[in-house]
């Protein structure tokens, strides 16, 4: 599936939709350069799930734990893990295999350790088409595709 968003609440209304639509379990990996609107989207997703406090990227903290939504939210930002094996030192499995909703930023960085099934959410600009235009491709990897 493509979205195109012309501004950056159309970009958190998506997100805002998929929080909605999301269960137990499930695994959303968000793809795209510095800039193009990552944490914008979860913010959305967030609110999708009921989270009202604020939402931000966990860069320097690898995850941020949200639990006053309908469902909890694990917010991933992998960008900056030297190695793979730094995941297991935060119990990602626990998260991914858990109850809540994992939302991986960087997640091609770690693809090697994700589930069989998830959510690849890719976000990109096209400077030809807006400064705020953006391109969002929504693909499923997994058994019931």
């Amino acid at each position: 599936m493509i979205i195109e968003t012309f501004d950056a609440s159309e970009t958190r209304a998506l997100g805002r939709r998929m929080g909605m639509e999301c269960r137990p379990g499930d695994v959303i990996c968000l793809t795209g350069d510095l800039g193009t609107g990552k944490t914008v989207f979860t913010q959305g997703f967030a609110e999708g799930l009921g989270i009202e406090g604020p939402v931000s990227s966990p860069t320097f903290t690898i995850v941020q734990t949200y639990e006053d939504g309908r469902l909890p939210l694990y917010h991933f930002d992998v960008y900056r893990i030297g190695d793979v094996s730094e995941m297991d030192e935060i119990g990602f499995d626990e998260f991914v295999f858990g109850e809540g909703v994992c939302l991986i930023e960087w997640a091609d960085l770690i693809e090697e350790i994700l589930p069989e099934h998830y959510k690849t959410v890719t976000i990109e600009k096209d400077p030809e088409k807006g400064y705020d235009y953006r391109r969002i491709t929504v693909t499923e990897r997994g058994e019931d595709q």
